[in-house]
């Protein structure tokens, strides 16, 4: 089969894709990564074939640009909240999610380009990121079969199900759904119409732990989370084990990579001064900051790949990162979560339903807070035991390899003529 993995230019949404890519590449499939051209040299230095169409999305500039200083809070209302949120609250959403973020990482160059590629190389599969709807549009237009990745909780689609609902409650006059409209427009421009599967997918590929799926009604197929950190180089200091618990503190990589520095001050590590451990803290300082303002128990490093590290470590504290979460449950490593943006804030309280960590949402962080959930992490035998629990549910999930047959039979079945 020729199958193009579609994914716009987030590097971090990518990274949990490429287990999945190579295992199908292994598999004797033609694999391709069509992407916006300032993430062609990240997926070539996975191993894999770049494939870079139309423009770069501009999702940081409309970052700086917004004045409204609730938008960041009233997503995470919309994701986090199952019920109680009323048609109005909802459609707010999805009209400033769709103008703001879809529609940009989206850019009508990249999803015109991505159609025009996929009509002459013609893949049988398409393979999405959850919010690469371009992906959705060509295989729509082409008649590829096409499957929805997801890196994290499956929020949107569960709040999309809720506007649908009240939706069908108003009268046909007063159904407006900005994300159908706009996709609706997208396909338009390529003669294709549009169907619900083009907002989910034909099926959904989820790489969460089986227990921490939230059931939409869609059909799913899971696939184990394998970590991929991309490039990198393992340091010495990684090859001993550490004399006293390692703990790791870490904001991930992706707001970085916007802003020229991490959501966790360096200065914050004072909270954990005095304690008998090793703090790593991969940490990129905002301006003004040195790491010298970290206690005498912290090391502050730049970078240093999860998989490398999280095996040495006896807890992690972290922003809510779908990808370093996702590789602490791999390594059954204790997790204390200070989450606050888009769906971290549902993932941190699975993590802590499951046994395998702690939460700390906005209202509750304070410096005392923190330290005090560190010190209980470490010391109490039961988060360990949850941590572990859910690394063996992480792992009852097939692996990359094992799903494709399923991959390939899917694929055939829904794959239509055009």
């Amino acid at each position: 089969m020729r199958i193009l993995f579609a994914a716009h230019a987030e590097k971090t949404h990518f990274f949990s894709m490429v287990p999945l890519a190579w295992a199908l590449r292994t598999a004797g499939h033609e694999v391709r990564i069509a992407t916006q051209p300032t993430m062609a040299e990240t997926v070539t230095r996975t191993g894999l074939t770049a494939v870079p169409l139309g423009s770069d999305h501009r999702w940081k500039q409309v970052m700086e640009a917004s004045q409204d200083e609730g938008w960041a809070d009233r997503v995470v209302e919309a994701v986090t909240r199952t019920d109680g949120l009323g048609h109005e609250e909802l459609f707010r959403f999805f009209d400033e999610t769709t103008s703001r973020y879809f529609r940009t990482v989206n850019n009508d160059e990249f999803t015109d380009a991505l159609v025009d590629y996929a009509r002459w190389w013609q893949p049988d599969l398409i393979v999405w990121e959850q919010f690469t709807w371009a992906g959705a549009v060509a295989a729509r237009a082409t008649g590829a079969a096409h499957a929805r990745m997801v890196w994290g909780a499956d929020v949107v689609t569960r709040t999309r199900n809720a506007f649908l609902a009240t939706l069908d409650e108003l009268p046909e006059e007063r159904r407006r759904d900005p994300l159908r409209d706009w996709l609706t427009e997208s396909l338009a421009r390529h003669g294709a119409a549009y169907d619900e599967t083009v907002a989910n997918g034909q099926w959904t590929i989820d790489v969460g732990p089986p227990s921490h799926r939230i059931d939409n009604g869609l059909p799913v197929v899971g696939v184990r989370y394998i970590p991929y950190n991309g490039q990198a180089e393992l340091p010495e200091w990684l090859a001993a084990e550490p004399s006293k618990p390692r703990v790791v503190v870490t904001a991930g990589v992706s707001v970085r990579s916007y802003f020229g520095f991490d959501m966790f001050s360096v200065g914050a590590l004072q909270a954990f001064a005095g304690l008998d451990i090793e703090l790593i803290a991969t940490l990129l300082p905002a301006p003004g900051e040195t790491a010298d303002m970290a206690p005498e128990n912290a090391t502050v490093v730049d970078f240093v790949p999860m998989q490398g590290l999280l095996p040495t470590c006896s807890a992690v504290i972290h922003i809510g990162g779908a990808g370093v979460q996702s590789t602490a449950a791999y390594y059954g490593v204790p997790q204390l979560i200070l989450p606050g943006l888009w769906d971290t804030v549902v993932r941190a309280d699975l993590v802590e339903r499951s046994g395998a960590g702690i939460s700390l949402p906005p209202g509750r962080v304070t410096a005392e807070s923190v330290r005090e959930s560190l010190v209980r992490l470490l010391e109490d035998p039961s988060f360990r035991t949850g941590a572990e629990a859910l690394r063996k549910d992480l792992e009852s999930a097939p692996s990359p390899n094992e799903v494709v047959p399923v991959l390939e039979d899917l694929t055939a079945r829904h794959k239509s003529a055009v």
